[in-house]
């Protein structure tokens, strides 16, 4: 059977605490198929001093109103079915195991129903309603004291079991966020947080191991959000990182818009393992705020050379990002997020996405081989090496003063190289 599904696209302005109507998006889904989706601007929405391209590529302004319906692109890998922006805004992995343990379903389902049961408090500054007049159903949120009991309810979604009266808190907490690993939101100190719990099935501690490896690149300089780790028993703590599309006002709280590479890229998740580090370099030239776009580059570079150092693999399009700046009318890189290390006894080992002319190959060298389209000179393409990789050097210190434990640090060792393991020489000697 198929059906037909529209929603009102809203957006938060920036620095305002209510969001405005932007658009129709239209569904078209047979089962839990999506066949087609089209977005049209609303005429007062683009007549309006302050408004935003939710996508300045596939949905660029100035441009067509309502009357004029715009389908997703096409990419390398055929026509996307639907809009990357909206995508973003979407449940992923964990949040739709939680709407269908909520709706006691199995899925897939279609996607109209995880964008209308994922809440108001979604990455990013979008919102889907039923009606142009429609009010925000908002929810307390959920506080660090209760972080045991959505520790619990992720176990248990984790495993299978339906959610009893008690935890279903983790109902209005948990299906905003992206990822496959359990989370939720909570709020401390007048910010919001995303939780991230353990699991019992992991072979190390996975909380402490990013919360360590965030602190760590945070040491060589790179832009990482606010984090703290939080002890609810078991010694399996919980990370907490700061949203960063998230500002407070008052006793409220404005939104940012965000876009995953993926998005700024018009990529299929298909064409994310042959993208390159130096594509996102560019969409940073292309669409970034004209002032930032030197140090959102040189950024990007350090965060390959991170990658490269701690072997995190996981680097994919989703894993990169971006904030609009109102002020600065342009968009930035996101601060780091989704970094851990990946343990490997191969010499040769790539990333997922392109890091130079040799490909995905995980060297220095590589590395170096397109520091141009960094916007950098090679100088100052080696002083970041050099910053980064005097850093990790010294990585256990760092593991160790997080808490690590001495068995999780031992687990790991196989992960993170030294500078010399990855061609730290070749460099210096002038051949990378």
């Amino acid at each position: 059977m198929t059906s037909k599904t529209n929603f009102v696209v809203f957006v938060y302005p920036e620095r305002a605490t209510d969001a405005i109507p932007a658009g129709r998006l239209t569904l078209v889904e047979h089962h839990a198929a999506l066949l087609q989706s089209t977005f049209g601007y609303g005429k007062q929405y683009v007549q309006r001093r302050d408004l935003l391209a939710l996508d300045p590529l596939t949905l660029a302004l100035p441009g067509p109103g309502e009357s004029v319906l715009r389908e997703p692109p096409i990419t390398a890998n055929g026509q996307l079915i639907e809009f990357g922006v909206f995508r973003d805004a979407a449940p992923d992995h964990w949040g739709r195991k939680l709407i269908e343990n909520k709706l006691h379903r199995t899925g897939p389902l279609p996607e109209s129903i995880y964008l209308a049961h994922a809440g108001s408090n979604r990455t990013g500054a979008l919102d889907f309603r039923d009606t142009p007049n429609a009010l925000v159903k908002t929810n307390e949120l959920a506080q660090l004291l209760d972080l045991g009991y959505l520790k619990e309810a992720a176990e248990k979604v984790e495993a299978g079991e339906q959610i009893p009266a008690r935890l279903e808190k983790i109902f209005e907490a948990g299906p905003t966020m992206g990822g496959a690993r359990p989370k939720a939101v909570v709020e401390a100190n007048q910010h919001q947080w995303l939780a991230k719990f353990p699991l019992r099935s992991d072979t190390f501690s996975v909380p402490h191991v990013e919360y360590a490896t965030l602190s760590l690149a945070r040491e060589a300089g790179l832009d990482v959000p606010a984090i703290r780790l939080e002890d609810i028993g078991e010694n399996r703590p919980v990370l907490l990182i700061e949203r960063f599309d998230r500002v407070r006002i008052g006793n409220d709280y404005s939104r940012r818009h965000f876009l995953s590479a993926l998005t700024m890229l018009a990529r299929h998740e298909a064409d994310s393992p042959h993208t390159h580090y130096a594509d996102i370099a560019e969409a940073i030239a292309t669409h970034g705020a004209a002032s930032t776009i030197r140090q959102d580059q040189a950024e990007l570079f350090g965060r390959m050379i991170f990658n490269i150092l701690v072997h995190n693999n996981d680097d994919h399009l989703r894993n990169h990002g971006f904030i609009w700046d109102a002020n600065l009318q342009g968009w930035r890189l996101s601060p780091l997020y989704d970094v851990v290390p990946m343990p490997a006894f191969s010499q040769e080992r790539s990333l997922h996405l392109g890091v130079g002319l040799e490909g995905r190959l995980a060297t220095l060298p590589n590395a170096m081989s397109r520091h141009g389209v960094f916007g950098l000179t090679r100088p100052q393409a080696i002083a970041i090496i050099n910053r980064i990789a005097n850093t990790v050097r010294e990585w256990k210190n760092t593991f160790e003063a997080s808490g690590v434990p001495s068995s999780d640090i031992d687990r790991l060792a196989s992960a993170i190289r030294h500078p010399r393991e990855v061609g730290i020489q070749e460099i210096k000697m002038g051949n990378g």
